[in-house]
């Protein structure tokens, strides 16, 4: 059993007969009262976000899990085709278990969750950044650098993505994948 205090990102508790993930969360103080701690909350079975306030000091019942490095393979109309590492053992996860799946390619390796108790399969973790190639962009204007403009580009994944002026078509990009963001401009 843990408190409020044990909170952090990427625990994962149980609430309401549901398991969550904590996406975000901030401890405050109210005058005389006892802190609060407000949480955003992700569900493992259904992919809802929810905010939840506790009191500070309420006991919570965090779930114990199990992290499985898996290589992504393909993409299928239901979901994603992973492969285990270690095990060589393949299994499809549906599309609602990877946030920002638009960024994967093939061969990148992504954090499965799983419920330590009974093996159940709670969410899956992209790589926190991508480097892919831009197939497609319109040119930029020389001279318009003067602003912090950005223009729609399309990535090797078929994903779009906003990017400066000065990126052309074969730049490598990293993309922030929590986001879906523009981070920088990568030589390969």
């Amino acid at each position: 059993m843990a408190t409020t205090a044990d909170i952090r990102n990427g625990l994962c508790i149980e609430l309401n007969n549901d398991i969550f993930k904590v996406i975000d969360f901030q401890r405050f103080q109210v005058g005389r009262g006892s802190g609060k701690v407000w949480t955003k909350l992700k569900s493992t079975t259904s992919g809802k976000v929810l905010e939840h306030t506790f009191q500070s000091g309420h006991n919570i019942t965090d779930v114990r899990v199990e992290r499985r490095s898996m290589q992504f393979l393909y993409k299928e109309d239901h979901g994603y085709a992973l492969m285990d590492q270690e095990t060589f053992e393949q299994l499809t996860l549906p599309n609602e278990m990877i946030d920002n799946g638009q960024f994967l390619k093939e061969g990148d390796v992504i954090d499965v969750l799983y419920h330590s108790g009974n093996d159940a399969l709670l969410s899956a973790e992209p790589p926190q950044t991508v480097v892919l190639e831009i197939t497609y962009t319109e040119p930029g204007l020389r001279g318009d650098t003067a602003t912090n403009t950005l223009k729609p580009a399309t990535v090797e994944t078929g994903a779009e993505v906003r990017v400066p002026l000065f990126c052309d078509t074969g730049d490598f990009i990293k993309i922030d994948t929590t986001t879906g963001s523009y981070m920088e401009r990568v030589k390969k």
